[in-house]
């Protein structure tokens, strides 16, 4: 059986910054339709209180979440040496496809993996193309899809990119718009049969019973729009909070265990940017777990502030920018132990363990 690396890495942050000053104009509506009686700056303080997003990024327009996903691809190609005409699979996780330009209508067909195929203008056509749609631990069920189909000797080199333009699909009178943004990241896992290092063991599960809906679309918040037909992507902070306080440290520690591993054997938690509070409480959480007091800070590094929450895209991103020595005071070396875990829409929880080459 082969042993599977992460060969190449690439991600695309769009230029266009977003400060949280952007939203101190808008107008936003409680659930009940109602405005809220605090004056925007009250609220986008508490905001940034609560989430650490200071601003965020947004896709040009005209850009669509393959596009990103794309200009992604090519980045990890060139990082990984290799043609696209060697991939055996691309993978594309997103949620909500290619938005159109004149309303927020998904579009997934034909497939964004299709599509990014079309655009880096791979001829082979034994390069196989499929989209996940695994809410914000899309990226990770790839990685984790990828593994499984080179461990079984179907594939030598997979894709996997997880692209998104939340963006489009927000609810501009919800204030948790404010949380979202866009941005691509890709990844290639490769075969090797060197033993040292990679893909070392993996967790996932979904709740879908009450929990089914914590993270779903609905119509506009704002009583003038919410009958036009258009859908937006609406969230149970409070739910999702204590539902991911309360998994997603076990997940983790499902997923150490099985790679025969401690927490004091992992070197970075690479972990959803849904939210700093909640990382941070997931990971005391984990410490808890293990009985030790840990340097979340060193453990856990955060794109949050600057890049907010670009779902799929957050973690091989931030993987990307470490790589390259692009995120101050953190760095990856050989023989690290590396966790990738991510919690969202479903509600599914992933979790992996890599150790770097």
């Amino acid at each position: 059986m082969p042993n599977v690396i992460i060969k190449g890495v690439g991600s695309f942050v769009p230029e266009r910054v977003v400060p949280n000053s952007e939203f101190l104009n808008h107008v936003f509506y409680q659930p009940d339709g109602t405005p809220y009686p605090d004056e925007n700056d009250v609220i986008i303080r508490k905001f940034e209180k609560i989430t650490g997003i200071r601003e965020r990024r947004y896709a040009a327009p005209g850009q669509k979440a393959s596009d990103l996903g794309a200009i992604a691809a090519q980045r990890a190609l060139e990082h990984a040496g290799i043609s696209g005409e060697d991939l055996d699979y691309i993978i594309f996780a997103h949620n909500f496809g290619d938005m159109q330009a004149s309303n927020n209508r998904i579009d997934m067909m034909p497939s964004l993996a299709a599509r990014v195929k079309g655009a880096l203008d791979i001829q082979n056509p034994a390069t196989s193309c499929y989209d996940i749609i695994f809410g914000c631990p899309g990226w990770v069920q790839g990685a984790i899809q990828a593994t499984q189909m080179i461990r079984c000797g179907d594939a030598k080199h997979v894709m996997v990119i997880g692209g998104e333009t939340l963006s489009q699909t927000v609810d501009p009178h919800d204030r948790d718009s404010m949380i979202f943004a866009d941005g691509a990241g890709a990844t290639i896992f490769s075969a090797t049969e060197d033993e040292k290092g990679g893909y070392l063991a993996q967790c996932s599960r979904t709740d879908a019973n009450d929990e089914l809906c914590y993270l779903n679309m609905g119509p506009s918040y704002n009583p003038a729009l919410s009958a036009d037909g258009s859908s937006y992507i609406k969230m149970l902070g409070r739910k999702i909070y204590e539902y991911a306080l309360t998994n997603v440290a076990d997940a983790i520690k499902c997923a150490i265990e099985k790679a025969g591993l401690d927490l004091k054997d992992i070197s970075k938690i690479l972990i959803h940017q849904a939210n700093e509070k909640m990382d941070e409480a997931i990971l005391h959480k984990l410490f808890k777990l293990y009985g030790e007091m840990g340097d979340s800070k060193a453990l856990m590094p955060m794109t949050i502030q600057t890049l907010g929450n670009s779902s799929v895209a957050t973690i091989p991103t931030m993987l990307d920018l470490i790589v390259k020595g692009e995120l101050d005071d953190h760095a990856l070396n050989p023989g690290d132990n590396v966790i990738f875990a991510s919690v969202g829409a479903g509600m599914h929880i992933n979790a992996m363990v890599y150790q770097m080459v």
